[in-house]
């Protein structure tokens, strides 16, 4: 067997500073990594200059960097997106022989192929991987469009077998964790850790003075017209609540329309990360909607930020998913049902400051536990260990504590 050149690769098509959450918490993890290890980070950038970004940023000191140029984002055809899959997956392959990693941390992004070539390459040349499921796929997508019934059972073959010969495997939530068992029957012990965001600092002069953010993807599972349909009708109606959204997606443009249409709208657009924290955190309420099908197979990491944020969540989902029992149980929310009236009338309970009877208070010691779970420092500490490359044993320790595990009553 040739030796080992690496001692870890991190692989994930989006990275910092593109991927301004998982890119941020997987340039942490590559740095807190590389302190004592050989670590090589293959991803994708949109220039092909990455390197030259992080040297002048003064970031990722002892990372050895391997990125090709990207060719979609979130809000390119789906066609388009494939084939840029494609193109990462056969450079995935091939940066890994060239490195040749003992261990490999692969995420879903790109789903299923490149997850499917890290096995190859680890069955090939004895190498370990660590397969992180931020959602499950195929069947993510094929919420999304219905994929032909012989290449969703071929991506589902794949996949599962990936989950089978993973070392260990990580996810989201309860609901996540229990269809990656039924579906695969791996053996691999199953990790749950959440997402993490970033903090906001309540400085001098601050307020929160704001109604209600929507801050995030407005893509194809958010639910973003019916959301739009409820919020029109509302005002209309001569509702009060005022209504912010930042980011980008699909429905963007149907998001500026409405802003054109109603003050009470505002669109900021793409922002940075911890500029949209600050927005958020300067609300009182953050919107969750949420297709139903796809709570199975994923969990909306905006979540982290709307918790760190401090405001209270609306969920817009059916009231027998992970995400509304998250909200509601943990005491952060409402939970509205994915029609235009229910959402409509959870608008004027907020409207009116009428708290659910599930809407409790969270504690100060749980706030902050809570706080730490959801943090960079957390999340990378927690992956070290799971990966066994934990600097030292007060990190081991600090990532062994019970998980937050969204979807269950815990």
């Amino acid at each position: 067997m040739r030796k080992k050149k690496t001692e870890l690769a991190i692989v994930n098509r989006g990275f910092w500073p593109q991927s301004q959450v998982i890119g941020e918490a997987l340039l942490q993890l590559a740095e807190a990594c590389a302190i004592e290890h050989r670590v090589t980070v293959i991803t994708q950038s949109q220039d092909g200059r990455l390197r030259r970004q992080l040297d002048e940023a003064g970031r990722g000191e002892g990372v050895r960097l391997m990125d090709c140029r990207s060719r979609s984002d979130s809000s390119t055809g789906l066609i388009k997106r494939s084939l840029d899959a494609l193109h990462f997956m056969a450079w995935t392959f091939i940066s890994l022989v060239r490195c040749r990693p003992a261990k490999v941390y692969v995420s879903t992004n790109p789903p299923v192929v490149v997850p499917f070539i890290v096995m190859l390459y680890c069955k090939l040349f004895g190498a370990r991987y660590y397969y992180h499921l931020q959602d499950i796929h195929p069947e993510a997508a094929n919420i999304v469009v219905r994929l032909n019934p012989l290449l969703s059972r071929v991506l589902n073959w794949m996949d599962c077998l990936t989950m089978r010969h993973a070392e260990r495997l990580i996810t989201l939530s309860e609901d996540m964790r229990r269809c990656i068992v039924e579906r695969s029957g791996t053996q691999a012990e199953v990790e749950l850790l959440d997402n993490p965001a970033f903090p906001v600092e309540e400085g001098e002069g601050y307020r929160r003075d704001g109604d209600v953010v929507f801050c995030g993807n407005a893509g194809r599972l958010q639910r973003i017209p019916l959301l739009l349909e409820a919020i029109g009708d509302y005002l209309e109606q001569g509702g009060r609540l005022r209504f912010t959204f930042a980011g980008a997606g699909l429905h963007a443009p149907q998001i500026a329309a409405l802003a054109s249409v109603h003050e009470s709208v505002t669109y900021r657009g793409l922002i940075p990360a911890p500029e949209a924290a600050a927005l958020v955190n300067r609300h009182r309420w953050a919107l969750l909607p949420i297709d139903d099908e796809v709570t199975r197979y994923a969990f909306p990491s905006k979540s982290s930020a709307y918790v760190l944020a401090g405001c209270q969540i609306l969920a817009i989902c059916g009231r027998d998913t992970s995400v509304a029992r998250w909200v509601e149980q943990h005491g952060v929310g409402l939970a509205a049902e994915p029609a235009k009236q229910s959402i409509i009338d959870n608008f004027r309970q907020m409207e009116a400051g009428v708290a659910s009877t599930h809407q409790q208070a969270i504690d100060g010691d749980r706030r902050c536990v809570l706080r730490e779970r959801l943090s960079f420092d957390y999340f990378t500490k927690c992956l070290c260990s799971i990966m066994g490359m934990a600097p030292s044993a007060r990190s081991h320790a600090a990532c062994t504590q019970p998980t937050f595990a969204r979807g269950s009553s815990k």
